[in-house]
């Protein structure tokens, strides 16, 4: 927007003026140059629009510098009972296709009147409207594109939340992720009474830096209200109700109400997103089978939680990518996506999918997700610790066993961390290869490049001496011994023969045919545990070795499975067990890992 400055002489200018002169003899004007209009772009969040008030300014606005130089009027809206917004807050509010009357509401009615006001309202509007955000404020992007309002012609949901659990956040296959949903709600979790502009620091003082020792300690579940969050966090209480997938779970899943979109879509996600890898993925397979013909990308990158708004992206924990990919993403994908549908700028050169391939470090685009040509092979745990794509060869009762202690269970991460640290989607391995309680099977040297895009499946026959068990299947790549070191290297890390964690994910036992309604495992009896697991987009380099490893527990990442079928979330300390866990190899049991290949 242009200014125009008028300044208005009192009397002719006979000498040089300094700034008391111009001040006394000039009379100044501002005048905006109104015949331009720009386009409005809108993020929805929890987390404070702060700074509050007309005389504050944040220091960054919208996803990063470029789109404040081009030219866009940016909006920031505290959704409902957050912050100075009126009314009440509910976590992830459940969608209501059928609506009571013009009173009734969701996000995507919100959403709606909120751009209805804007377009109305705030002038010089172009009349189209951007909607973004990540993590919770990208849940807030996805359901307000639901029954949009005509003014909305672009969405980027950006590490969206899907459905809490079965895939986001605080489960996954049923499984509770601990820390992150323990120390999020001890902060996020306690209410607000009323609109409020500060908040004073939440932080939940654990008494050491060490997770593991924590939460061991804190013993059951139960315990965590009892001990230390004192039903202060209505949420954390509601959550420990409803320990299957129950109505309350289920009407928190947007993805089927994800239909009949209209404005174009972009779904960004990060391959290691420990948070959020699994709704990314989901809301954009449902919009692709729902609105069929509508733009809609998907875009994934070699990122954690939020890491494509990182400064550089160049790297994640050890392993190094050879691309500023985060500043690639914004240049090339974000940026041209808003400018084209908003502004009419540019030419829309985007694929279906715009992918980054890890192993090789290189962008990929596709015209389809998975791509298409990809052919689906199984990778059979063999015995001796072997892994092959064929199963020949097997002995009729061929298994490998080993004792699960909910006491003395697998750590997520050989860091020190109170939390749930991004780094563990790619953290070497090989501290819980070491274990006896972790199963290890892995193929030869690789003769060439094996590429695999797409979901992980995994098929395991399984018995355990227990009702219940928790199942965790971890795909590796494994590095030659010879691998170079990062250049420069401060922290001395050695890849040689480093197990790279490409995607590991759990099942639940007794969900493993049901997450309505659970069931126990008969002890002893084979028992197939199959499950799918997020995407990956991984080359798996000549002289590598693919690698699985196996184990029923991954703590405090997950929380402990007392290996006894009971209510988890109220299982007392008498409840948790020791158990014999077997996972077959054989003609008529043979356990695999399903991936698809890419020529």
């Amino acid at each position: 927007m242009k200014t125009l400055l008028l300044l208005a002489a009192t009397f002719p200018l006979l000498h040089a003026q300094g700034l008391d002169f111009t001040r006394s003899h000039y009379t100044k004007y501002e005048f905006k140059h109104t015949s331009e209009t720009y386009p409005i772009l809108l993020q929805r969040t929890p987390y404070s629009v702060s700074p509050y008030g007309t005389d504050q300014y944040k220091a960054n606005l919208g996803p990063w510098e470029k789109f404040a130089r081009e030219g866009f009027i940016f909006a920031y809206q505290d959704v409902r009972g957050c912050w100075m917004s009126e009314g009440e807050f509910v976590d992830m509010r459940p969608h209501k296709d059928v609506k009571s009357g013009p009173t009734d509401f969701d996000e995507s009615t919100d959403t709606y009147d909120t751009i209805d006001w804007l377009v109305k309202n705030v002038p010089h509007n172009n009349g189209r409207v951007g909607l973004w955000g990540i993590s919770y404020p990208g849940f807030y992007a996805a359901a307000g594109m639901i029954d949009a309002h005509p003014a909305l012609k672009a969405v980027s949901p950006q590490a969206p939340i899907a459905d809490w659990f079965v895939g986001d956040d605080f489960h996954h296959n049923g499984a509770f992720w601990l820390p992150h949903a323990f120390n999020f709600y001890a902060s996020f979790g306690r209410p607000r009474p009323a609109p409020i502009k500060k908040r004073e620091s939440r932080i939940f003082d654990h008494g050491t830096p060490d997770g593991y020792k924590f939460f061991l300690e804190m013993g059951s579940l139960a315990n965590a209200d009892a001990r230390y969050l004192k039903g202060e966090v209505p949420f954390w209480t509601e959550v420990m109700r409803h320990g299957n997938y129950d109505e309350f779970w289920q009407a928190r899943n947007l993805r089927p109400h994800l239909k009949n979109i209209k404005p174009a879509v972009m779904t960004v996600g990060g391959w290691f997103d420990a948070e959020d890898v699994f709704g990314p993925q989901a809301i954009y397979r449902q919009v692709e089978q729902s609105s069929p013909g509508i733009f809609n990308i998907l875009v994934e990158g070699p990122w954690s939680h939020g890491g494509w708004a990182s400064p550089d992206g160049e790297s994640l924990g050890s392993i190094h990518f050879n691309d500023k990919t985060s500043q690639y993403f914004r240049d090339n994908i974000e940026f041209p996506f808003f400018n084209y549908f908003l502004k009419d700028k540019g030419e829309m050169k985007l694929p279906e999918a715009y992918v980054f391939e890890t192993g090789t470090n290189q962008w990929r685009q596709h015209d389809a997700w998975p791509p298409r040509g990809v052919e689906a092979r199984r990778l059979y745990l063999r015995a001796g610790g072997k892994l092959a794509f064929d199963a020949a060869g097997e002995a009729s009762s061929a298994y490998d066993e080993y004792l699960s202690d909910p006491a003395r269970p697998v750590p997520f991460t050989a860091q020190t961390t109170i939390g749930m640290v991004y780094e563990y989607m790619v953290e070497d391995q090989r501290f819980a290869a070491r274990r006896p309680d972790v199963l290890v099977y892995q193929t030869g040297a690789l003769a060439a490049d094996t590429r695999l895009a797409g979901p992980i499946g995994a098929c395991l026959y399984a018995s355990t001496t227990g009702t219940d068990s928790d199942w965790v299947v971890k795909l590796i790549d494994v590095w030659p011994d010879d691998a170079t070191d990062p250049q420069p290297n401060p922290e001395r890390i050695r890849m040689g023969g480093f197990e790279q964690l490409v995607r590991g994910e759990p099942m639940r036992g007794k969900f493993r045919d049901s997450f309505e309604k659970p069931a126990p495992m008969t002890p002893n009896q084979v028992t197939k545990i199959e499950y799918t697991m997020p995407d990956i987009n991984h080359v798996f380099r000549k002289g590598h070795r693919i690698m699985v490893q196996i184990q029923s527990s991954w703590f405090p990442l997950m929380d402990r499975n007392p290996q006894k079928f009971v209510d988890i979330y109220t299982a007392k300390e008498d409840d948790f067990q020791k158990a014999t866990q077997r996972v077959y190899h054989s003609p008529t049991h043979a356990s695999f890992v399903k991936v698809n290949v890419l020529p």
